[in-house]
């Protein structure tokens, strides 16, 4: 397998919370997630939980090819939860928390799961492109984010209605008419969306976090297509090179209104 890989975390000297690894035959991809100035109740930090969540899961995926990856997800889970339920408040609202992207390719067949607002980008050998991507938490946001869209990104009003806004998110995390999202309860792999496409019918797969989805899905100045094309031509590095610069050309989120002005970003290109 060839796979070319990329993360930068949203500033220099920052922690990035995005974790993504391949291994034999399979790809992760994780976007780990707080609430931004808020305690977690967790004395690892979100960097950890995504990263130790993400490392478990590829090494259950690769060592029992036969268990289905939504099953091997919550096994990760358990095994986080192990580590340190005895250290840190898993019942606390900002407990870390992290989206999922997965594959894996046996016999003929590529399996997946995403869960959370990452995305998996397929490639057909006959040039067509199929992005999937969980839109509960867009769903969710979209309703509850009018306030904070309206003012400048980084200014005080802007952090008092996106701490006002997380909140509110997060009391609509892992049940029934909110979303789902990898965290201490391994019930949420159930509700990841899984599927099976056929390995000859692939030319690549791509995983990607929502900070480097942001040209296609927030900028609007991509398109699926020309994602895949330029990590298939200049690899993923280049792709994060666009985002920076199109965040870079609005700071304050008056074009594009977002929670960060800057983001994790993170590709991870597969060529089958």
């Amino acid at each position: 397998m060839r796979v070319t890989l990329s993360s930068l975390p949203a500033e220099p000297g920052r922690e990035n919370e995005d974790f993504a690894a391949a291994g034999s035959g399979a790809a992760v991809l994780l976007d780990g997630a707080g609430v931004a100035g808020a305690e977690t109740g967790c004395k690892h930090g979100v960097a950890w939980f995504s990263a130790t969540l993400g490392g478990l899961l590829l090494g259950i995926i690769t060592a029992h090819p036969a268990q289905p990856l939504a099953a091997c997800l919550a096994d990760a889970i358990s095994a986080v939860r192990s580590l340190h339920e005895d250290s840190c408040d898993l019942a606390y609202r900002a407990s870390p928390t992290s989206t999922v992207v997965a594959v894996r390719a046996s016999e003929g067949t590529l399996e997946y799961l995403v869960l959370g607002d990452s995305s998996l980008l397929l490639a057909d050998r006959d040039g067509a492109t199929t992005a999937l991507t969980d839109q509960r938490l867009d769903d969710v946001g979209k309703r509850l984010r009018g306030s904070v869209d309206a003012l400048p990104t980084g200014s005080p009003e802007h952090a008092v209605a996106l701490a006002e806004y997380r909140d509110a998110l997060t009391g609509l995390r892992n049940r029934p008419g909110g979303f789902w999202i990898a965290g201490p309860d391994p019930q949420a792999a159930e509700h990841a969306l899984t599927g099976t496409v056929s390995l000859d019918s692939l030319a690549s797969v791509s995983l990607l976090s929502d900070g480097a989805t942001r040209l296609v899905d927030r900028f609007e100045l991509s398109s699926w297509q020309e994602t895949l094309a330029v990590l298939g031509s200049s690899g993923p590095d280049e792709l994060i090179r666009r985002v920076r610069e199109a965040e870079a050309g609005d700071p304050h989120g008056r074009r594009w209104p977002r929670g960060k002005a800057y983001d994790d970003a993170t590709a991870l290109h597969w060529e089958l």
